[in-house]
């Protein structure tokens, strides 16, 4: 815990317009800590609030490779939407650097430092500007939304078509199905928690479609899917929009890295269109919903068609397919590790999760030919 005068002095370290007048908690914080930051009236009556971050160093063990990563992607979406005519400090996040005099010599020397404070505790912080009049949603609960959340990623991705510096691997494996099933394997060997001899159906749901999963991935190692910038985290929440519905820009850029935009497009259709709940006891409530996938579908294409390759459009509707099925495997993987991962809240939470996803998964399959029908209208 920080006290108010602690906070304030790590804000300090960043270089903000204005005198502080107070730092209050933001949301829930998952993951990382998330504070705003609201500054005093200037003489012009100006107050601009700011977004600083408690970054998560276990999640993230290299922040300041992280830290470069978003200072990369924002400039170069900057660049693209100053040209456009746009407003850069509103259509894109924008990194608040250190203020110089703060920064000491011996922090010069190390990587990135003009990007985040690391503070006497050993952790880091990070800070963004506030984007003022902006709206988030927690839910995707109608096709409207749905389309405009697609329309955000995919306009995400169109900014970063041409951005081809290499990022960073801020978490090792992430989307990577092959480093999965190297972790599979060992965790049926080592069956920690003693439940492996009760799995043989789900363990059948996990190696029954391990060919094809790797078949598609070895596509991304050679090539023939290409590699951009991804989000990783494409849930609606992550997506500011304006007062009137529209989308003002992409946020929480933590997890962007190098590998297939396809993981974004997944990643995002496995929780845009879930009609149960991830953790859903009740597997009759589950299933995808069509008209959720042809809105985002339609929503993201509409940005994105243009700057995507031929094997990308074929593969899109399987990477709702490759990523459901990753979760599914990363469920029961930490149920057989004994709950190290997740957060659980009864012994079989990870067990029930492993079999929603999989209710979800099966739904996808059973409509993966409407799937590729949609893609190929639009």
């Amino acid at each position: 815990m920080y006290t108010q005068e602690e906070l304030i002095q790590i804000a300090g370290k960043f270089d903000i317009d204005g005198e502080i007048d107070s730092i209050k908690a933001l949301g829930p914080g998952f993951i990382n800590d998330t504070l705003i930051v609201k500054t005093r009236p200037s003489v012009n009556g100006s107050a601009p609030k700011y977004i600083l971050q408690r970054k998560n160093h276990n999640v993230f063990p290299d922040v300041p490779a992280m830290m470069n990563n978003i200072e990369m992607v924002t400039e170069h979406i900057k660049a693209k939407v100053a040209a456009e005519g746009g407003d850069p400090m509103r259509e894109v996040l924008t990194v608040i650097k250190r203020n110089p005099a703060t920064l000491t010599d011996e922090e010069k020397a190390l990587p990135h430092s003009h990007l985040y404070h690391k503070d006497s505790k050993g952790n880091f912080w990070a800070m963004c500007l506030f984007i003022e009049g902006s709206v988030t949603y927690e839910k995707a609960d109608t096709p409207a939304l749905c389309f405009k959340g697609g329309q955000g990623i995919g306009k995400f991705q169109a900014q970063l078509a041409d951005f081809t510096t290499p990022l960073a691997e801020t978490i090792k494996g992430f989307h990577n199905i092959r480093w999965r099933f190297q972790q599979w394997d060992e965790s049926l060997r080592a069956d920690a928690a003693g439940r492996v001899k009760d799995l043989a159906e789900e363990i059948g749901w996990i190696e029954s479609r391990k060919a094809e999963m790797l078949e598609f991935w070895s596509l991304v190692e050679n090539g023939t899917i290409p590699t951009r910038v991804t989000h990783n985290d494409t849930k609606i929440s992550n997506i500011l929009f304006d007062r009137d519905g529209e989308v003002l820009c992409v946020i929480d850029l933590d997890t962007c890295m190098s590998s297939t935009s396809l993981n974004d497009f997944g990643d995002a259709i496995r929780s845009y269109t879930n009609t149960g709940a991830e953790d859903d006891r009740d597997l009759s409530k589950v299933s995808m919903s069509i008209e959720m996938f042809k809105a985002y579908a339609e929503g993201y294409l509409s940005e994105r068609k243009s700057t995507l390759t031929r094997s990308e459009l074929d593969w899109l509707a399987f990477s709702a397919r490759y990523i459901t099925f990753e979760q599914v495997l990363r469920f029961l993987m930490d149920y057989i590790d004994g709950d190290k991962y997740y957060k659980t809240n009864a012994p079989d939470h990870n067990l029930v999760r492993t079999h929603a996803q999989y209710k979800l998964l099966r739904s996808m399959e059973e409509q993966y030919d409407e799937m590729v029908r949609i893609i190929k209208e639009f």
